[in-house]
Parts: C-alpha cells; sequence; structure tokens
C-alpha cells in the first residue's frame, strides 16, 4: 500500500461542499435532539445511566456530567486528530459533542439548535484550523498521517486476537499464519486491494463458524442430559423482572420508530459522501478512495457490537445514534445519497422492530454473544498498539530524538497519572501537544524542524 494516495486525501483538507455542510449539520441537530429525549446516545458507556435519567432517578445535569467525563478524552485526544490528520469526518468528532449537548440542553427547542451549533464549528472550523497547522514551521497533522499504516495493518489482526482469547493457543498460532499467508498473497497478487481485506474477512469467518460449532455442539449436549434424565429444559419465568424491562425498552423505542428512521436516512447519507469513516482504520481507507475495503472492515466491527449494543439498549431503554453500526458499510456503497436515505431508513426501522428477537437469539447463542466481547477486546487492544506505534513514528517525522521523548514522555506520563487522558486518545493528544511545543521551541530558537 504506498502513501501518496493518503498524502493527498488529507492534504485536501477539510474543505466541505454546500450539501455535505448542510447534511453535517442537520445531523448533529437530529442526534443532539435525539439524546435530549434519551432515545439514544452514540458513547456505549453513557447507555446503561440513562436508564435511572429516563425513570427520573437522576438529574439532566448529573447524566449530562457523566457523558462528558467518558467522552471527553475520546473527543479532543481522538475524534480531532484523526479528523484533522486523514481529511475525514468520524463518529467521535462529531456524535459524543451532539450526546453531551443533547442532554445539557434544559429545553427540548434547545438540543437541536446547540448540535446543530456544534455541526458548524465542524464544518466550518476545522478546515481552518488544518490551514494553520499545514503553515507552521513543524507540520504536525502531515506527521500524524505516519498513524495509518500501523493502524491498517495491525487492525487486521484483531481476530486472530479474538480466536486466541476464546478458543486457545492452537487455534489462535493457526489464524495467525493463515491471517499472514493471506496477506501476503494479496499484496503479491491483488496490489490494488488493501492487503488486510481477505484475511480479515476469513478471521472472521473461522471465529464465528467456531462459537457456532461449540453452541451447537452444547446444545446437543444439553439434549442428551435432559434425555437420560427424562427433564425438560426450563425457561424463565414469566414474572422475569428482566423480561420485563426488556420488553418495556423495546416497546418504548418502536414509539419513536419515524424518529429512528430519520436518524437511519441521515447517517447513511454522511456515510455515502465518503466524508465520514466510522473507525480509525476505515476513516484512512476512505482518504485513500478505498471505499470497498472501508466497507469491509466496519462490517467486520458490525458484529463485535451487536451483542452490546442489543443488551444496553433493551436494558436502558436507549439505543445507539447509529444502531448496530451496520448503516456504516452499507452507507459507503450506495451509488448516490437518495439512495443512501432510503437504505438508512429501512435498515433502523429493521434494527428497531427487531431489536427483542435479537435480545432473545443472543440468549440461546453463549459462544457467539463471548465471541463479539471478544472482537471489542481484540479490536481494542490492536488499535491501542497501532494508535501508539503510529504517534512515535508521527512523533519521529515531527522532531526525530526530541519528538519521541516530547510524545512518548506525555504518555507515560498520563499513564503514571491513572490515565486523565483515555489510553486510546492519549498518544494522539501527545502529538498534537508535543507538535505544539516543537513549534514554541523553534520559535525560540531552540529547535530545528525535521526535514522531509
Amino acid at each position: 500500500m504506498s502513501t501518496p494516495g493518503l498524502q493527498l486525501a488529507a492534504d485536501a483538507g477539510l474543505d466541505f461542499s454546500l450539501p455535505q455542510q448542510l447534511t453535517v449539520i442537520l445531523l448533529c441537530a437530529l442526534t443532539a435532539f435525539i439524546s435530549h429525549m434519551a432515545l439514544a446516545v452514540f458513547n456505549d458507556g453513557v447507555r446503561p445511566f440513562m436508564l435511572d435519567f429516563i425513570h427520573g432517578r437522576t438529574t439532566r445535569s448529573a447524566t449530562t456530567a457523566v457523558s462528558f467525563g467518558l467522552s471527553a478524552g475520546f473527543i479532543f485526544g481522538l475524534g480531532a486528530p484523526m479528523a484533522l490528520s486523514s481529511g475525514v469526518l468520524n463518529p467521535w468528532l462529531l456524535f459524543l459533542p451532539t450526546d453531551i449537548l443533547g442532554l445539557l440542553a434544559p429545553k427540548k427547542w434547545l438540543a437541536p439548535l446547540l448540535g446543530a451549533g456544534w455541526g458548524a464549528v465542524v464544518v466550518f472550523g476545522l478546515n481552518g484550523a488544518n490551514e494553520v497547522a499545514h503553515d507552521l514551521p513543524v507540520d504536525f497533522l502531515t506527521a500524524m498521517q505516519q498513524m495509518s499504516t500501523p493502524i491498517l495493518f495491525l487492525f487486521t489482526l484483531f481476530p486472530v486476537l479474538a480466536i486466541t482469547k476464546q478458543f486457545g493457543r492452537a487455534w489462535g498460532g493457526a489464524a495467525g499464519v493463515l491471517e499472514l499467508a493471506l496477506v501476503v498473497l494479496t499484496m503479491k497478487l491483488w496490489p490494488d486491494m488493501f492487503a488486510g481485506a481477505l484475511a480479515m474477512a476469513v478471521g472472521v469467518l473461522l471465529l464465528i463458524g467456531l462459537a457456532v460449532r461449540r453452541d451447537l455442539a452444547q446444545r446437543k449436549a444439553d439434549r442428551a442430559d435432559e434425555a437420560a434424565s427424562g427433564t425438560a429444559a426450563q425457561g424463565p419465568p414469566e414474572d422475569d423482572p428482566m423480561a420485563s424491562l426488556f420488553s418495556t425498552s423495546a416497546a418504548r423505542l418502536r414509539r419513536y420508530l419515524p424518529l429512528f428512521m430519520v436518524l437511519g436516512a441521515g447517517v447513511c447519507m454522511l456515510a455515502q459522501m465518503h466524508i465520514f469513516g466510522g473507525g480509525e482504520a476505515t476513516s484512512f481507507l476512505i482518504a485513500k478512495g478505498n471505499i470497498s475495503e472501508a466497507a469491509q472492515v466496519d462490517f467486520y466491527r458490525f458484529f463485535g457490537f451487536i451483542p452490546l449494543i442489543a443488551t444496553t439498549a433493551l436494558a436502558s431503554g436507549a439505543y445507539g445514534i447509529a444502531g448496530f453500526t451496520i448503516v456504516y458499510p452499507i452507507g459507503y456503497l450506495m451509488p448516490n445519497p437518495v439512495l443512501a436515505a432510503i437504505a438508512g431508513a429501512a435498515v433502523f426501522a429493521i434494527e428497531v422492530m427487531a431489536l427483542s428477537s435479537i435480545g432473545k437469539v443472543l440468549g440461546k447463542l453463549p459462544s457467539v454473544r463471548d465471541s463479539s466481547e471478544h472482537l471489542r477486546s481484540a479490536i481494542t487492544d490492536s488499535l491501542h498498539l497501532a494508535i501508539l506505534f503510529g504517534s512515535l513514528m508521527a512523533a519521529n517525522a515531527m522532531g526525530a530524538g526530541l519528538g519521541i521523548l516530547v510524545v512518548g514522555g506525555l504518555y507515560l506520563l498520563n499513564e503514571a497519572m491513572g490515565r486523565p487522558v483515555v489510553r486510546m486518545a492519549a498518544a494522539p493528544a501527545a502529538v498534537i501537544v508535543g507538535g505544539v511545543l516543537l513549534n514554541v521551541l523553534y520559535w525560540l530558537d531552540l529547535f530545528t524542524p525535521v526535514k522531509g
């Protein structure tokens, strides 16, 4: 994979057309309104707190404080740096702030205004910040493009990590060898394709296949035990409080189905415009113009989030702003915004209507449910290493040894202080702070920028 294509895409900046600007602003207004109504939030960590808010057991200000505390690091440490370095918007930059603004707004009419204001800041302000940063003696945004290669290639390994954690070293080792062979084969035979695309596909299919095989074997063993003992499995009691809660939450979300369909249409339209990526690797793939590979990557991530989003939505009564996230890859592949809007609305309608059924199915497939948890954990582990390594590469590009000292030192200091900035966002945030510091040192005639 060559890097010039990425540099051209990122260097083009965040200069949006009028339809793109309007889509971002209106979608931010809508997501803030939906957050205010406690119907959906993007941050998975905030969703469990929404039940008490919905039932009036906690205040709006307290819930806003929780949302801000869990989201601020991702907004400023990951969302903004990723957007500036790739030239592609992301959900941490758009939807985490509208979570906060929607919950913060004391009046229903104020929430969309605050959301629209944030959308305007993004579409009109980021390009100016991008231009200013590129004009600095130490161009840390161009240096941050170094993050793309480790993110794209190390992300390829997440199915291997998930298989190893769930099914042991032998299966993990076999999956690792298989993925490595497929990456080498892809680079040799199909040089224009993202090298990890085929490897990730096979890895995810292997993980799902192993999980389904384990569940089927367990069900067969359970039936044999029941036959031997002459008893039948007992279903959940009719007055199960958890089942009652799930049913109430699902019914609440179905009442707002038209609003969710509008949300799905908006998210899918934004993805179709190719100015938005649903994840770290996806952002750089879209920046390079590898749209089908970006769709493939986000499709695999979708499997890791179904159980999390379904169970937290049923338990709290608040859905995810991007639903199960399948709307992202569908949007990337749509030929025009109109079809994207129709597809997005249909996807969200299906998801909301099927939420209860999905919850029941997941309850019968414990290994598949565990696989999604291992997938999410593996994605986090692989991206943490990739972002840290890429950030150090960026530090080296902008300041050689001094850059590594500053960026690595800030990262280690954050660890020693108990991670006031979340680990995933700490390294990119350190690159920006380090870049600013190196520019100050240059102006004080204490540092000479690295040429290249």
